[in-house]
């Protein structure tokens, strides 16, 4: 089976800091990464009937190639993502009964204030070396120019 691949703002703060976080704590290394300015998010949400330049969201891509891919966008990537790093973490599914679109209201609400409050980068990150297999689209440093 294929590593689920999240995507993310590569540009945003508190989505670094959200692909650090996953990083540090994702110890069996199951979780792929790549910018959603990558060519390679663009192609995989195209199939999807989503585009990467209108997402204002995390994706998380699982089974990424095969014909069972699927995608799960904001709340529900998170929680699936959060959910897998084991305990205390693995408590947040509990939150997985309810309505996505009551899950999405106070992600919505952080992703229009992001930039003001975790900062914006030019260009996304590099990471460290010892991450860099782990980053799908780190051959142009994961970003289109906006």
């Amino acid at each position: 089976m294929a590593h689920p691949i999240l995507f993310y703002d590569g540009v945003c703060g508190l989505c670094n800091r959200t692909v650090q976080f996953v990083l540090s704590r994702d110890s069996e290394d199951r979780f792929r990464f790549a910018a959603l300015q990558s060519d390679l998010a663009e192609e995989t949400l195209e199939r999807h009937g989503r585009a990467a330049v209108d997402l204002d969201a995390v994706a998380l891509v699982l089974d990424p190639g095969a014909r069972t891919e699927r995608v799960l966008v904001r709340s529900r990537a998170i929680l699936k993502v959060v959910g897998s790093l084991g305990w205390p973490w693995k408590a947040v599914l509990v939150l997985w009964p309810i309505p996505s679109f009551l899950l999405d209201l106070p992600y919505r609400l952080v992703s229009l204030v992001r930039y003001r409050l975790f900062g914006r980068y030019e260009r996304c990150p590099l990471p460290t070396p010892e991450q860099r297999s782990r980053f799908l689209d780190i051959e142009n440093n994961g970003a289109r120019e906006n």
